[in-house]
């Protein structure tokens, strides 16, 4: 990555349907390509457990649609240093800066930061980030379970159960450059009840 030279990359193809297989091959980049499709949280976790399995005492997971900038890379590992954090997440909502999101999406954004506080008693203002920096320590919790759908809202709940600390640093988001959103607006409401119910089956757990 030309904004963030000090990092490893690794693609994670999850059996897609288009061309990116053919495209990481023919630019040589990094690519695991999974047999068979795991949807979102398997996909993830895949990544983990190759940074388990190769050493990483740090692992970043960036979306593949664009919206996240390799530049913030650097900040992040500087915030995790600086805190001793066990996971940084990179919040579109601090500096309220770039692209904002639908009115829709940050009306359940703004629930899931809700619940997550009444939870836990810590204020994350984007709980659906996708941008995010996992230590040592969150890189052995989700190679070994990491949720299947939806995950990042359940797996920040997770960290903050287990005492793990979480910071937020404001970054600079943009529009979807390509792809489809997983969650459609169709699937809004199976949404917001499925990963309700998977917080607290998570808050509950010893």
């Amino acid at each position: 990555m030309e904004k963030a030279p000090e990092f490893d990359f690794i693609i994670v193809n999850d059996c897609s349907t288009d061309n990116t297989l053919e495209i990481c091959r023919e630019n040589q980049f990094n690519v695991l390509n999974l047999p068979i499709n795991l949807g979102i949280g398997g996909a993830v976790q895949t990544g983990y457990i190759y940074a388990k399995e190769n050493g990483y005492d740090i692992a970043v997971q960036v979306d593949g649609d664009g919206q996240h900038d390799p530049a913030f890379l650097s900040v992040m590992a500087e915030k995790m240093e600086e805190t001793g954090a066990d996971m940084i997440i990179g919040s579109r909502f601090i500096a309220k800066e770039g692209f904002q999101s639908s009115a829709a999406r940050r009306v359940g954004i703004k629930y899931f930061s809700a619940l997550i506080k009444l939870l836990t008693g810590k204020v994350i203002t984007d709980p659906t980030s996708g941008l995010r920096m996992i230590g040592k320590r969150g890189i052995e919790l989700f190679a070994s379970d990491y949720p299947k759908d939806y995950p990042e809202p359940e797996s920040t709940v997770a960290m903050l159960h287990r005492g793990m600390e979480v910071v937020e640093i404001p970054v600079i988001m943009k529009e979807r450059q390509g792809g489809v959103s997983s969650i459609r607006l169709q699937k809004t409401v199976y949404y917001m009840i499925k990963v309700t119910l998977a917080i607290l089956v998570e808050k509950m757990r010893k």
